[in-house]
């Protein structure tokens, strides 16, 4: 619970700031944010945990039941976001507790045990993610933010696009900067009214709370100005998916140094890559747990949509289709991206529960290390040339004799993996694997066996 001292302390700084009210938020299993606004008066209690919550209300917590007792949200004080545009109101992420103890089934309460024995091994792990969403005009999508729109190949880094959406992007980067997130850059993304916010990397924790926060205020900003942001993975089969590419690196706990700086040592020498061996470990574990790990990270039906090499696309779609990793290759699930010390990961999407994404990563890449894994050689050409479009083949060949295999295709083939993976029991714990497991299972039934307009007149005018 929080230190009594530091509650007065901080309750009279908000006062100060012009707080009104405060939300002590957590997230169901879509990493959507749920709070009480709470008034300041009440501050000493909500930070006690005095506000209950029936979670088996919600879309996969637990604890469903009218009999079952509620969770209290206790807040971290040292995740305090004061709204930079009203800033009557502050903003906590919170872990939920269940008689008196962390709530196995939060996701908070989750990424905090997998960092939890990270810090055991003398590592703790910092993320970076790249922000990719739409805006539109409208709520169906049919107009982008620009009314000018691109008439060209791809309007990614198009400097018109980015200046059509300034009055929207600027709102945004000065939140961002207001906040101390250090946005370095911002563009117009490849998708028509897509856009990339960049900004500074964080350790896990915080990343995925601020990764929370950001989506909120995307969409609250967006609403202000008359606009709609949006985090479907991938709204167009035309258009490019909103990726949220994960780029991580350990770091050790005693003295801070980034693990994976460094040019290496065996593992460089046998794969030619300049990396340190226990960043080659660290990915040789992501790259054993690839389809588990992208049930989590690519958690929609639509989210596999994106994961293809052209498909409708009039180019490449620059989304990885195989379990491979190479140098700065990014038709490879992992990029070394040799500008900075990290692995990046460039199957996750936008629509993640970043807390379970960054959660079974770092269970992964752990593991990797524990067993000092080697990931074999790696694939530095065109994946989407050797793979071919229309292939059926689920792998092709290694240098080294071995082979890689694609990602999967669909939500049901990465939650197959999901089921029998062990990593998933010790990450999320049993219970929470089950609820993950069936709400998702749900969710690929509602929209699989769906049968839309376009079927019906594809097969009409087929006939």
């Amino acid at each position: 619970m929080n230190d009594p001292k530091r509650v007065a302390e901080m309750k009279k700084e908000l006062a100060d700031r012009g707080v009104a009210y405060c939300f002590a938020t957590f997230v169901d299993i879509h990493g959507v944010p749920k709070a009480k606004a709470v008034p300041l008066a009440s501050f000493e209690k909500m930070c006690a945990g005095s506000e209950l919550f029936t979670v088996g209300a919600m879309e996969g917590m637990g604890l469903v039941g009218p009999e079952r007792d509620e969770c209290a949200v206790v807040p971290d004080l040292d995740s305090l976001v004061v709204l930079p545009w009203d800033t009557r109101y502050a903003w906590f992420a919170g872990d939920l507790h269940y008689h008196g103890e962390p709530y196995a089934n939060c996701s908070r309460v989750i990424l905090k045990r997998a960092l939890e024995r990270a810090n055991a091994a003398g590592f703790g792990l910092n993320l970076g993610v790249e922000t990719e969403f739409y805006v539109f005009r409208d709520d169906k999508g049919a107009l982008p933010i620009q009314e000018r729109r691109f008439t060209g190949l791809c309007p990614a880094y198009d400097v018109d696009q980015a200046l059509q959406s300034m009055p929207y992007l600027t709102r945004m980067v000065e939140a961002m900067n207001a906040l101390g997130w250090d946005v370095y850059s911002f563009d117009a993304e490849g998708g028509h009214g897509q856009h990339e916010f960049d900004f500074a990397y964080a350790d896990a924790l915080t990343m995925a709370d601020r990764l929370v926060f950001f989506r909120f205020m995307a969409k609250t900003v967006a609403r202000e100005m008359g606009l709609y942001a949006s985090f479907m993975p991938k709204p167009f089969a035309g258009d490019f998916r909103s990726g949220a590419h994960f780029n991580m690196s350990l770091y050790d706990t005693a003295t801070g140094a980034n693990a994976f700086a460094g040019e290496g040592g065996a593992l460089a020498a046998r794969h030619g890559i300049p990396f340190p061996d226990v960043g080659y470990h660290f990915l040789a574990g992501l790259l054993a747990h690839a389809d588990a790990i992208t049930a989590v990270t690519c958690p929609t039906h639509n989210s596999y949509k994106g994961l293809l090499a052209q498909g409708q696309m009039s180019d490449m779609s620059w989304a990885p289709v195989l379990r491979a990793y190479g140098k700065n290759n990014r038709s490879a699930m992992l990029r070394l991206p040799m500008n900075r010390p990290c692995v990046e990961n460039r199957a996750p999407d936008i629509a993640g529960n970043f807390y379970l994404g960054a959660a079974i990563s770092l269970a992964a890449g752990l593991e990797g290390v524990a067993g000092a894994m080697d990931p074999g050689s790696p694939m530095n050409d065109n994946l989407y040339l050797a793979l071919g479009t229309a292939s059926a083949s689920r792998r092709l060949p290694r240098k080294d004799g071995g082979f890689v295999e694609r990602l999967p295709r669909t939500l049901i083939e990465a939650l197959e993996a999901f089921e029998t993976d062990p990593l998933v029991d010790e990450t999320f714990g049993p219970e929470m694997k089950e609820i993950y497991l069936a709400f998702k299972m749900t969710e690929w039934e509602r929209d699989f066996y769906t049968v839309h307009d376009g079927e019906r007149a594809a097969a009409l005018a087929a006939i």
